[in-house]
């Protein structure tokens, strides 16, 4: 039965963040992410083997400390895992930890999962290559069919977790994860599920990102790849790539509470738009408005209510300055705002989901993490208020925004004020 006050004023079942697990550059656990965070500490770094390739850009964010040993990887998991369910089955078995969630919970039909992940590149490569090199398909082998497709994620951790409930992967570009995140709000509030468990992935090695390479939007920061990614300063000259993977177990309100579990906050309000333009790359600010105030309207707070705003900043020229003007007429420019991008480069399909993450810790550990590389805000950007240094202070309410190829926007409200611990 759900109690009264578990509900939204509109009387619709409310979605508690219970659980989180996080894969990045910046740390694989939550304090050691926490205080990276907190520190300003970038994850970014010169990658030598880009260079030997071409790359036009050497930089990536960088997974440091990952251990699959810790988790117990088999032999049969590994087969057919790719490097983002790799890192999403750890981040994963973080959260389901953290939250607590028994095998008798996940298993009961009502525990579901969905993740954020758009490629799998790597994998695809190397079938190809043995193809060529032998002369035959054979020598792939049974378990790479797995780790190509772009399930691979929720394939495996829903056997890995034993999950009887939802089982999906949502690609949307750069959106991926945040909108991960929004469906599974959709599934807690439509009475279909009682927990999701979701997130994003994303793979960092270097097959991935040749293709976006030859877009030129990377920086070539190459002296000084942990002052590369800078969004909204005048001086930045294009994103840096990341990845890894993050997890958040996602639970309706009552339901939580009647297990005693943590809540570290609560999924209020989820907005969601498409550009409709005629361009797949150059975003619109009519797609970020719309996705911002449907947001706010379902979270039923005003903006002036909001505390902070996680930017999807990326270090673009263009992306940085559209977002600034959308924030400006959405929020106005007393609103904090600054990109945790700017410490761990441009985490692609996982990003929106590791962006709640991150948001959640410094509501837990009460503070507003910097926009790194700060300077000067772009002569062409409106002054919105850009964190420059961390900030020691609450957060009741915030709002994460992502956007994508294409058009896709996603921005997530988030409410920390019924945060409570087990």
């Amino acid at each position: 039965m759900i109690d009264n006050d578990s509900r939204n004023k509109k009387g619709v079942r409310q979605a508690a963040i219970t659980g989180l697990g996080i894969i990045s550059s910046l740390g694989c656990n939550l304090d050691e992410t926490s205080d990276s965070l907190r520190n300003g500490r970038s994850g970014i770094v010169f990658d030598e083997e880009r260079r030997r390739l071409g790359f036009r850009s050497c930089l990536t964010g960088q997974v440091r400390g990952f251990n699959p040993k810790r988790y117990g990887f088999s032999h049969k998991l590994l087969r057919t895992m790719c490097e983002p369910a790799q890192y999403a089955y750890a981040a994963s078995l973080d959260a389901v930890k953290d939250a607590n969630l028994t095998e008798q919970l996940r298993s009961s039909g009502r525990c579901g999962i969905v993740f954020g992940n758009d490629s799998c590149v790597k994998p695809g490569v190397e079938s190809v290559d043995v193809v060529r090199a032998k002369g035959a398909t054979h020598f792939i082998g049974t378990g790479h069919i797995f780790r190509t497709m772009n399930s691979t994620v929720t394939m495996n951790l829903a056997v890995a977790l034993g999950i009887r409930g939802a089982n999906w992967t949502l690609s949307a570009a750069c959106a991926s994860g945040s909108h991960a995140i929004g469906q599974a709000l959709m599934l807690i509030r439509a009475g279909l599920q009682d927990i999701v468990i979701a997130g994003g992935a994303q793979e960092t090695n270097w097959q991935s990102m040749a293709s976006f390479d030859a877009l030129g939007a990377f920086s070539t920061r190459h002296d000084k790849p942990q002052a590369a990614s800078r969004p909204f300063d005048r001086d930045r000259d294009g994103l840096v790539p990341s990845g890894g993977a993050a997890c958040l177990i996602i639970e309706e309100l009552s339901h939580a509470r009647a297990r005693g579990a943590k809540i570290y906050g609560i999924v209020c309000g989820y907005g969601f738009a498409s550009d409709g333009s005629k361009h797949l790359f150059f975003p619109s600010e009519d797609g970020a408005i719309r996705a911002m105030k449907m947001a706010i309207d379902d979270a039923e707070v005003n903006p002036a209510d909001i505390d902070y705003i996680n930017a999807h900043a990326t270090s673009t020229h263009v992306g940085d300055l559209v977002e600034a003007n959308a924030v400006k007429k959405v929020f106005g420019t007393s609103t904090r705002v600054s990109s945790t991008k700017s410490m761990t480069g441009h985490e692609c399909w996982m990003a929106g989901a590791s962006e709640v993450l991150y948001t959640t810790l410094m509501a837990r550990d009460g503070f507003i993490a910097p926009n790194l590389n700060f300077v000067k805000l772009d002569d062409e950007c409106p002054p919105i208020r850009i964190v420059g240094k961390t900030e020691s202070s609450p957060i009741k309410l915030a709002v994460s925004n992502s956007f994508g190829f294409g058009g896709t926007s996603s921005t997530l409200v988030l409410d920390f004020r019924q945060a409570s611990k087990a």
